[in-house]
């Protein structure tokens, strides 16, 4: 099967099960502070995980574009990706364990669906500990099925349980699927997720508790079901290959890489690792630049994830010894590959092409100075001294980045790999732990971005759903509102980032803000919060929201219903705001307190920046 017929296929199946089809959203996610790029197919379902009515009712699908970066590390091998494509069905309180198992094997194995071997599927269930019980009703489900005992792996939290994503909230045990991409005629009778040859294919989620500031755990009212299964790896296992990077989605890829670098893919290790890096990055930066709401590379945020991984391209293209710009070659491969699935990449092609090679080029610099100086900080290291080099080294390495803009993690990579090359053991945890605590001391001192502080924004989970941040969010509507009377309608909102601290919410505006607008801005979002105008939800064809006036990322796919949040005057017919929002808000504006704008700043070319708060 292609990877199109995986889609088409998956998406027919849940369809006749009652599921309406959504779209993929952004890559660039709306209101959810927890994640700086969508990481999951749920990300843009949080309001309804929360107990929002969707529009499209309480069984949903879509094939959802991801990039995640919390496993950047172990990309290289044959299955880790950074932008994938995740298949998803959801039940938003509606069937739960029994349906949603029952399905996942009626898919993967159905003749007339995916027609997988049922001798190379295994799963796994959660064991249960104080928390929670063990989730005997998967485990029996799966017997009944007729997967063996020794195929349903019982395992604790850190395998099988999701959430929450902060202290409290939404949790619950998960049962995954592994297909066995080995030799065919070596499948073992049981199954160990310890053996790299069981390849996690499929994942049901469901969210079963809430987990209480006391630490205890009730059960939801809302139970749902999540579950999301990886197309590469199950392109990969359909077309008999034990090795993502074959398949039609990474091949073409491969294939302009062997033609500009004169290497084949296999020669060793090390060169086979270079390709699949600059392959999986490049692909993930030619997504996000693609994307319908736009995003460039920069020093802070989603922009420095996206800077991140076209520096670790351009440093493997260094490794494998291209002098000539290459990104661009590669991203025209990509958009080959995706332009009919998602056609905003076609779109932005011209974007795509620029940025990348604008920022190869100031990074080669960067990346040819940095080397030369990390040489002799490397030669003045004793090689078996790991304290020395923790302590000493990291101080230069600090400075190596401050003076020469070169990356403290690409330092961390280079010592590992040349260390690795030399036969050397790397450095213990702990001292890994003190070299990273001495470093990160620095960083902030310097008012930097560090590694460990970039990794922490890697992690995903549910947005926060406190009062406060509802406040905030429908703030964000006031803003955007406000701007668009006192600067012109030509304002757009292109991002906020909303906690229970604070607003941040970028728009279009090729100027900065006069000291006279941002206090005009100020009083008229005040003025509408004092008038207590009430906050409305309705639900309504997208055509029709359009015709209402409704503000919306239009380039942006939207389902055929969506809710519409209106903040103004029913009797009258009179509104301030009009948005196609998932929510959730306050009831009336009154509730929000009075807003001050801290800051406003410039974020890139065109693009503004206004930091506020609330109840000052």
């Amino acid at each position: 099967m292609t990877s199109e017929e995986i889609r088409q296929s998956f998406l027919e199946f849940f369809e006749k099960k009652g599921h309406k089809i959504i779209p993929s959203s952004s890559l660039i996610p709306e209101n959810d502070p927890t994640v700086l790029l969508t990481t999951a197919g749920m990300h843009p379902l949080v309001p309804y995980l929360m107990g929002e009515k969707h529009p499209a009712g309480q069984r949903l699908a879509n094939c959802q574009k991801c990039i995640r970066t919390s496993d950047i590390d172990k990309v290289g091998d044959t299955t880790h990706h950074t932008f994938f494509e995740m298949l998803g069905n959801w039940s938003l309180g509606n069937y739960f364990k029994k349906e949603a198992i029952e399905w996942s094997w009626e898919f993967l194995t159905g003749k007339e669906w995916l027609n997988l071997d049922k001798n190379r599927l295994a799963v796994s269930v959660f064991v249960g500990d104080s928390d929670a019980p063990f989730d005997e009703e998967s485990f029996n489900i799966w017997k009944n099925l007729g997967v063996s005992e020794k195929r349903i792996a019982k395992l604790p939290k850190k395998n099988n349980w999701w959430g929450p994503a902060g202290e409290t909230g939404p949790c619950g045990p998960d049962t995954e699927m592994f297909y066995w991409a080995g030799d065919a005629d070596k499948v073992p009778e049981g199954f160990n997720d310890d053996n790299v040859s069981w390849v996690e294919i499929w994942n049901d989620v469901f969210m079963q508790f809430n987990k209480k500031a006391d630490g205890t755990f009730e059960t939801l009212k809302q139970q749902n079901v999540d579950t999301g299964m990886g197309l590469e790896r199950t392109l990969a296992a359909l077309n008999g290959f034990d090795d993502n990077y074959r398949t039609e989605l990474f091949w073409p890829l491969i294939k302009k890489i062997e033609e500009l670098f004169g290497k084949k893919y296999g020669d060793s290790l090390e060169i086979t690792r270079a390709m699949r890096i600059i392959a999986d990055h490049l692909k993930a930066a030619a997504l996000i630049l693609g994307d319908e709401k736009g995003l460039m590379p920069s020093n802070v945020g989603a922009g420095y994830v996206l800077r991140r991984l076209i520096r670790r391209a351009v440093r493997n293209g260094f490794s494998l010894g291209i002098k000539e710009t290459f990104t661009s070659k590669i991203a025209e491969e990509v958009i080959k590959i995706y332009q009919e699935v998602y056609p905003e990449l076609k779109k932005n092609k011209e974007f795509i092409i620029n940025q990348l090679a604008q920022e190869e080029k100031k990074f080669k610099k960067t990346l040819e100075n940095g080397l030369k100086e990390f040489d002799k900080i490397f030669r003045s290291l004793s090689s078996d001294e790991d304290k020395k080099f923790f302590y000493i080294g990291g101080k230069d390495f600090f400075n190596l980045y401050q003076t020469y803009g070169f990356p403290v993690e690409l330092s961390i990579e280079e010592y590992v790999c040349r260390r690795n090359k030399l036969g050397y053991t790397p450095a213990s945890e702990e001292i890994q732990k003190l070299w990273t605590e001495e470093v990160h001391k620095k960083m902030l001192e310097h008012q930097k971005l560090s590694r460990t502080a970039s990794a922490g924004m890697f992690k995903g989970g549910l947005a926060d759903a406190s009062e406060r941040t509802i406040k905030y969010h429908t703030a964000a509507h006031l803003t955007l509102a406000a701007l668009r009377k006192v600067l012109g309608e030509g304002v757009l909102q292109k991002g906020s980032n909303i906690t229970s601290e604070r607003l941040r919410f970028d728009f279009s505006y090729p100027e900065k803000m006069t000291s006279e607008q941002i206090k005009q801005v100020e009083d008229l979002i005040n003025e509408k919060i004092k008038e207590d105008l009430p906050v409305i939800c309705e639900e309504m064809n997208l055509e029709d929201a359009k015709n209402q006036g409704a503000m919306g990322v239009f380039d942006q796919k939207y389902g055929e219903r969506v809710k519409v949040y209106t903040i103004g005057n029913p009797s009258t017919g009179d509104f301030f705001s009009k948005e196609i929002c998932g929510g959730p808000h306050v009831n009336c504006a009154s509730e929000i307190g009075k807003f001050k704008i801290l800051k406003e700043e410039a974020v890139g070319t065109g693009v503004r920046r206004i930091r506020g708060i609330i109840n000052f």
